[in-house]
């Protein structure tokens, strides 16, 4: 079933994200490339790595410091993360880092497979656009057990990888 914005919109709050932007999208299947997964490990890597300016939205995840340099440094997700397409390879989404958002697996991730899913044979279906690069629902920002410190520490870490980095 086509569904309206009114209607993508309803279901999305429904599924606790109700501050996701979305935006409609016209499928049409494209070829992945058959060296997808090495394109998409490295711009994983370069997206993980990137996320040394999204020091806000890290420190609302709580994060160790070894999860925190595994995931700024390209080593390792944290656990109940995944990393998201915007548009999907299939549909001709570029394997690159502006292409990708992350999130937390469950409930979100599997949520926006089941929205995206519910949407199959629709001419026109309702992508979730993050505007940053990392979701995180409004309703759950309310900040971690560190609070500004944590903030803080997270900031000097990232402008000490990006410095090493020559990004300043």
């Amino acid at each position: 079933m086509q569904l309206s914005q009114a209607s993508a919109e309803k279901i999305i709050k429904d599924m606790g994200m109700d501050d996701m932007p979305l935006q409609v999208f016209c499928p049409t299947a494209h070829q992945v490339p058959s060296d997808w997964f090495q394109q998409y490990r490295s711009a994983l890597h370069r997206f993980m790595q990137s996320l040394t300016d999204s020091v806000e939205e890290l420190a609302f995840m709580n994060l160790t410091q070894d999860e925190f340099m595994d995931l700024v440094t390209g080593r390792a997700l944290p656990k109940n993360m995944s990393v998201r397409m915007r548009i999907p390879m299939t549909w001709g989404g570029a394997i690159h880092p502006d292409n990708m958002f992350m999130c937390a697996t469950f409930p979100h991730s599997q949520n926006i497979d089941r929205f995206i899913l519910g949407q199959t044979g629709c001419e026109t279906i309702w992508l979730p656009a993050p505007a940053k690069k990392i979701y995180i629902p409004a309703h759950t920002a309310g900040g971690g057990d560190g609070g500004n410190a944590t903030e803080d520490r997270l900031a000097q870490m990232a402008a000490q990888i990006a410095a090493s980095r020559g990004m300043e």
